[in-house]
């Protein structure tokens, strides 16, 4: 494969640049270093170790943020939290009007601390199962006492409210009361927008605070034993962040001040139906993932793509570069020959070799350029240019690859050898 170098022959199968090709008299190509190859696994490897760094620190950035923010909702209407999504700030104005608060974490401890003088809350009953939902729906018959569902959907609403449905999300945030409840009158506009509406058809229901013509604000009475149940379509007026806003004040504590005693029931994983205990049990791995760790795993690799994105090798167009020393091109020919032998790009050099030939000879015979590489524009012209036997002059042109290097050898002779007789022709 490594031919003469003359650059009319087919084995010259990428000739450099002519400038690049001159070698001034007395000036000997420059050897490579003898430790050019531990340079460049030394270069290769400190930016392999630049891109893992970075690719750590990323991680662990966008570890810390979803840790961060996964915790930032830590304790939700907990009212010990202290952080702007907890309640504690309601609890500790209820302690001063002289209301206990008691945390609970499960339905059966809720509904045995009900009674004629306690308020029931449900932070989220639609968290509950309904095995749950039947032991609290029992204690709103029972107790006497005042319950408050907090943005029950209709998922819960069935067990624990019946003759409640939704009625769609609230669009105004600062409703006015619009009846004659007196703890909304006292209130005035409050947070109870941003969630659900709801409509009933329960005799002796208030609903208060309208949006779009449907209450937010439900006070149903319950059981025979005069209890009543308050269906609040939000639980902003709770939050520590949002207390103050407005009338939430006054009507937080109106709602869950009614009673000496508050019972703060805040659903736990503890307290489950084992139905729901056996369905989790079938869920796949990724549904077990809690919403904010998913959340950290698509930052993650989205952080990952954009590190190999920044320190892959960017690819363009060539950018010719002057060498630093002249090279023959007698020795570029031999060296990119010897690449395609190790490389056993037999099909590569054989396709070069012919396109270069086509090419030449489309000139020669007067075929246009574009038709260069076309069997039947350029085989008959080439044919017709020949004497002596007939040789398929196609097959030699537009054949198959070689099936391995004499084939190739040959193939290249016989390809300079028709340019000559064309040439001479």
């Amino acid at each position: 494969m490594t031919g003469p170098t003359d650059p009319a022959s087919p084995t010259a199968l990428s000739a450099p640049p002519a400038d690049e090709a001159r070698e001034p008299e007395g000036t000997a190509p420059l050897p490579a270093p003898a430790d050019a190859d531990a340079d460049a696994r030394i270069r290769r490897v400190r930016r392999i170790r630049r891109a893992l760094t970075a690719v750590a620190v990323l991680a662990a950035g966008v570890i810390a943020t979803a840790a961060l923010n996964s915790g930032s909702h830590h304790g939700y209407l907990d009212p010990r939290t202290t952080d702007p999504f907890g309640s504690h700030a309601v609890a500790e104005l209820l302690k001063e009007r002289g209301v206990t608060t008691r945390v609970v974490t499960t339905a059966r401890e809720a509904a045995d601390a009900a009674g004629p003088r306690t308020t029931l809350l449900v932070t989220d009953p639609d968290r509950l199962g309904a095995t749950q939902r039947g032991v609290i729906r029992s204690a709103i018959d029972l107790s006497g006492g005042r319950t408050v569902l907090l943005a029950p959907s209709s998922h819960s609403l069935t067990d624990l409210s019946p003759g409640v449905r939704t009625a769609g999300d609230a669009d105004t945030q600062h409703p006015d009361p619009g009846c004659s409840l007196p703890a909304a009158t006292s209130a005035g506009r409050a947070d109870t927008g941003g969630g659900l509406r709801y409509t009933t058809t329960l005799p002796r229901a208030t609903a208060c605070y309208p949006s779009a013509g449907d209450p937010t604000l439900l006070v149903l009475h319950t059981g025979p034993t005069g209890g009543d149940t308050v269906v609040l379509g939000s639980e902003t007026i709770l939050l520590n962040e949002s207390l103050a806003d407005e009338g939430n004040a006054s009507l937080a504590l109106q709602l869950l001040g009614s009673r000496p005693d508050l019972v703060w029931y805040l659903p736990s994983l503890a307290d489950s139906d084992p139905d729901t205990a056996s369905s989790d049990e079938n869920k796949s791995l990724l549904e077990l993932v809690p919403t904010g760790w998913s959340w950290a795993l698509l930052q993650l690799f989205v952080a990952a793509v954009l590190a190999a994105l920044w320190r892959a090798r960017r690819l363009g167009p060539l950018v010719t570069e002057k060498l630093p020393v002249a090279i023959r091109a007698s020795e570029a020919t031999e060296g990119r020959a010897r690449l395609y032998r190790k490389a056993d790009a037999r099909d590569r050099a054989a396709t070069v070799l012919r396109a270069a030939t086509r090419e030449r000879l489309a000139a020669l015979v007067g075929v246009p350029h574009t038709q260069a590489h076309d069997p039947a524009a350029l085989a008959p012209a080439v044919s017709a240019r020949l004497t002596g036997e007939p040789r398929d002059v196609t097959a030699l042109l537009f054949g198959t690859t070689p099936s391995d290097d004499a084939a190739l050898v040959a193939l290249a002779d016989h390809l300079d050898a028709l340019e000559r007789e064309v040439r001479t022709s």
